[in-house]
Formats: structure tokens, C-alpha cells, sequence
């Protein structure tokens, strides 16, 4: 199995927004743009829910039955660990294989040695097309950075073959993440994980390293432009190489996990790919669950009442719901309204405040990112949640289908 060029990651935390999803890649398609869908959801998500694997292709296969999709789409098991890849293996055919934790434990000296050994091409001088500056390196210089990395290798491998085992190696799209630790992989460092990926047999198809700058959830990134940039375009060098002097597959890419909204990086994305004419995957992660608030707030009744209320709660347990996600938020609590103030909102303050439309004066990005990991007050409503939106499908899913289609789609595959 070989996943295309251009893939994009689409959560559905609540499986209720698949074709409005999947009518965002119609319309790139119809401009242009040849990109396929990849439903994503972790299992910390499913166990936050209440939901099951299965029922994220139940619904992914639902939307493209309907909507008669013709082209290739995923179902990714996301971030991925070895203690819970079982759930995902009968329906998941994308695997996020995480190794993070893995990253900094310090491998035995005799795999470090022998990984040396049998790469003496990371010694000395190192000329990799595309990047300015060749590398002078030392045996104790490569040395340390596989010992930094190599036992997360050695456990995607362990992760690896325990999905292969199960499906059959040409059944799945593999991908290794290392975005979610301290420190960005420099281009050396990502070569070395990749040789060491290699060594390990696992046919990757995208990998996630960790960038420079702040990737928090549902806001545009924070950081230096320039050099993310330069560690963009560095990387896709470093993969183009790997895969030159590698047994890697020919169509290896980058992949973004942008935590939803990183705008400002899609005009140098863009303008890489075209450089290196590379692939991308990118993930979304939970934008789709903010539009269907502002969808439910959009309506107005019933469903602003309920918006209203998800943010009240979520003020209320702002410690427990921030805690899993304290790496990928920044909220600033004395920007975040009261729930009376917000009480006495209308629509178009509330939607004002919660979509991400920097040029709008009411946008409070403390507040979206709040809601944005206060998806669980939702899901402990049940029935309730779900219901209303049914009741507001209208305005859920023409925001759904804006929103990834003209605040991601379009900057980064169809604009000049």
C-alpha cells in the first residue's frame, strides 16, 4: 500500500462530520489539487469519547459510499504505542507508530557501536545536496546522537512488526513520530534516525520530527518564520538523501503535526514542496470539533445555549482538561471571559471569539484553545451533544468544509 503525494489528516472526534470533510477534498480536487483524506484519531481521544477504533472507518466509509468518492483514503491509528496498537490492527490501515518517550533513554554502548560500524558514511566529511554548510562530523559526534535515538527506533521496529505480523507488510502506510519531545531533530540528527530506521526494516512512508517553535492546539504557531523555514527545507534535503543512499521507500515524505491552524507556515511549506517537488501529510488534529461548535453557536437557540455551556464547564475544569495537553497549550487564564459574560453573548460574539480569523478584533485565542481540549465535556453529554448536531447540520458542516478547505486546502496546494 502506497500512500499519495499530498495526504491530510482530518479528526472527527464525535464521526458525525465525515462528508462535510470529505467535501472539502472534492473541492480541491476541483481546482486542482489531488489530496486524500486520512480520518485520524488516537486512542487517547477514543478513550476520552467512549468511542471504538472501528467507528472511525464506519464513518469514513459511510461518507465515501455516499458521496461516492473514487479516489484513496486512510484511517490512521494516531500516535500509536506498542500497548495499544491492538485495538486499532483489524481497522486501522495507516499507523502513527510514537516513539517520543523512547527519545533521550540512552541505547546499550554496543548498539551504538555496532550502528557506527555499520555506518561509516555519518563520519567525516558530509555533503548533503540542498544544504549549504557540509558536515564535519566525529565518530563520538554521531556516537551520541544515536545513542539518543536508537532504542525509539529499535520500539517503532517492535511496533512495526507487531502490526505487520497482524495485516501483512503491504496492507498498512507506516509512519514514525518523534514531534512530541523538547527539542527539534537537527537535519544530521533526522539522517541518523533515518539510517537507523532503516537498519530496523521499516518500510516508513512519513515521518514527524519535531520542529522549532510552539505548535499549540487549534492557534497559528509561535516561533521564528525563517527558521522554521530553513529546518523545513533542511529536512526535506536530509529525506531525500536517505532515501538516495538508503533502502527507504522512494516516496517517503514530511509530515506536519500542525495541532490544527499553523497558517503562517503554509506559504514556506508551499513554497519547499515546490523546491524539492515533495510529498506532504499533514494533520488537522481537532479544528473539526471547534467548527462544530461555532456551527452550534452559528445557530443560534438551543445550540448557542449548548455552546455557551461546553465553555462554562470547560472554565470549571480548566486544570484536569489542560493537564494532558500541557505541552501544546499556552492559555493565559485572565484573558479567558467569565461564563456570565459569556452568558450574555450572541452568536456572532460568541462565533467572533472561538474561529480562528486573527483580522477580527472579537477572535480570543486563550478561549479557543480551551474549548479545543474540552472536547470531554462533550462527550459526557452524550446524546444531548449529539442530537444537536443533527439538529444544526446545516451550519456544522458549511463551517467544517470552509475551514479545511479555504484556511488549509487552498494556501497550501492551490494558491500561487
Amino acid at each position: 500500500m502506497q500512500i499519495e503525494k499530498f495526504s491530510f489528516g482530518v479528526g472527527d472526534r464525535f464521526a458525525h462530520q465525515a462528508k462535510a470533510q470529505l467535501r472539502a477534498f472534492e473541492i480541491a480536487a476541483q481546482n486542482g489539487a489531488d489530496v486524500v483524506p486520512v480520518w485520524n484519531k488516537s486512542f487517547r481521544e477514543h478513550t476520552t469519547i467512549g468511542s471504538q477504533p472501528p467507528s472511525v472507518r464506519a464513518a469514513a466509509q459511510a461518507a465515501i459510499s455516499e458521496m461516492n468518492w473514487r479516489k484513496s483514503y486512510y484511517v490512521d491509528a494516531d500516535h500509536i504505542r506498542l500497548e495499544t496498537v491492538g485495538d486499532f490492527l483489524e481497522s486501522s490501515d495507516f499507523y502513527t507508530i510514537d516513539v517520543a518517550d523512547s527519545i533521550g533513554q540512552a541505547a546499550p554502548p554496543e548498539s551504538v557501536e555496532a550502528f557506527l560500524d555499520r555506518h561509516p558514511e555519518l563520519v567525516g566529511h558530509l555533503e548533503i545536496p540542498d544544504i549549504a554548510a557540509p558536515f564535519e562530523t566525529s565518530r563520538e559526534q554521531i556516537a551520541r546522537i544515536a545513542a539518543k535515538y536508537l532504542l525509539a527506533t529499535e520500539e517503532a521496529g517492535r511496533i512495526y512488526r507487531r502490526i505487520e505480523s497482524s495485516k501483512g507488510a503491504d496492507h498498512f502506510v507506516t509512519e514514525v513520530s518523534m514531534d512530541e519531545t523538547d527539542d527539534p531533530q537537527t537535519p544530521l540528527e533526522l539522517l541518523v534516525i533515518l539510517a537507523a530506521l532503516n537498519d530496523a526494516k521499516i518500510p516508513l512512508q512519513t515521518i514527524a520530527p519535531k520542529f522549532t517553535g510552539r505548535f499549540n492546539k487549534g492557534v497559528d504557531y509561535v516561533g521564528d518564520l525563517q527558521q522554521f523555514a530553513q529546518e523545513f527545507n533542511d529536512d526535506l534535503a536530509a529525506i531525500a538523501f536517505a532515501v538516495a543512499r538508503y533502502d527507504l521507500p522512494q516516496n517517503l515524505k514530511l509530515s506536519v503535526h500542525s495541532g490544527s491552524d499553523k497558517f503562517s507556515l503554509y506559504a514556506p511549506i508551499r513554497a519547499a514542496l515546490a523546491r524539492f517537488d515533495a510529498g506532504l501529510h499533514i494533520k488537522t488534529a481537532g479544528t473539526t470539533w471547534l467548527e462544530e461548535v461555532i456551527g452550534l453557536a452559528e445557530s443560534g437557540g438551543d445550540g448557542l445555549a449548548l455552546a455557551k455551556e461546553i465553555y462554562a464547564q470547560a472554565l470549571e475544569k480548566q486544570e484536569a482538561l489542560c493537564a494532558p495537553y500541557a505541552s501544546v497549550i499556552d492559555i493565559n487564564a485572565a484573558q479567558l471571559p467569565s461564563a456570565e459574560t459569556v452568558q450574555d453573548w450572541n452568536s456572532e460574539q460568541f462565533v467572533g471569539a472561538l474561529r480562528h480569523d486573527s483580522s477580527n478584533p472579537q477572535f480570543n485565542p486563550h478561549l479557543r484553545q480551551l474549548i479545543h481540549v474540552g472536547y470531554k465535556i462533550a462527550a459526557q453529554m452524550g446524546d444531548r451533544y449529539l442530537n444537536l448536531l443533527e439538529e444544526c447540520e446545516p451550519a456544522i458542516s458549511r463551517n467544517v468544509t470552509l475551514n479545511l478547505y479555504e484556511r488549509h486546502m487552498k494556501p497550501l496546494f492551490i494558491e500561487s
